[in-house]
């Protein structure tokens, strides 16, 4: 094993991550809270030592009114991400709160045809992304956005998410 790879694991193995998970969802397929916080630290991996998040899963009807009074959308969206601003004196750990919509999750996974944990992922690694300031607004923040998502979730095992998407 290489001295970067012994490296990283160490990294991950010493990073704290503080995860409040909140199961507002009828949907009663989701993912572990371990695998929640595997998907977190992937995409903290290099970014953060520490981070303290809440992650809360939601059915379409708070999605949707979450949406809808922060994006001006009147529908449910898969995952939205609330950066914590102006807290590092605080709580220099503290990273925001992302919220992900299972029905919509479990919509796509199968529109998409990935399988449902592999979307997970990815809108975990998403949110999580935009809570460190990534952004796809402009096509080369797309890009690079997109390029960071495809190898953590490659480091995991899953396709690329954008690969299957484009093929359904």
């Amino acid at each position: 094993m290489s001295a970067m790879k012994r490296a990283g694991i160490q990294e991950y193995l010493t990073m704290t991550i503080k995860l409040d998970l909140q199961k507002a969802s009828r949907v009663s397929s989701l993912p572990g809270k371990q695998l929640f916080k595997t998907w977190v630290k992937t995409a903290l991996m290099g970014r953060r030592e520490n981070a303290e998040l809440t992650i809360r899963i939601v059915d379409e009807e708070e999605g949707r009114s979450l949406n809808e009074k922060w994006r001006k959308t009147a529908e449910a969206t898969n995952v939205l991400s609330f950066p914590a601003e102006n807290m590092s004196d605080i709580a220099p750990d503290l990273l925001g709160d992302i919220v992900i919509c299972a029905p919509v999750v479990q919509k796509e996974a199968d529109a998409q045809g990935k399988s449902v944990e592999s979307h997970w992922a990815h809108m975990v690694i998403h949110g999580t992304l935009h809570l460190l300031g990534f952004d796809h607004i402009k096509p080369d923040e797309a890009k690079r956005m997109e390029d960071i998502e495809i190898k953590l979730l490659g480091q995991l095992g899953y396709d690329d998410p954008y690969e299957t998407a484009n093929e359904a």
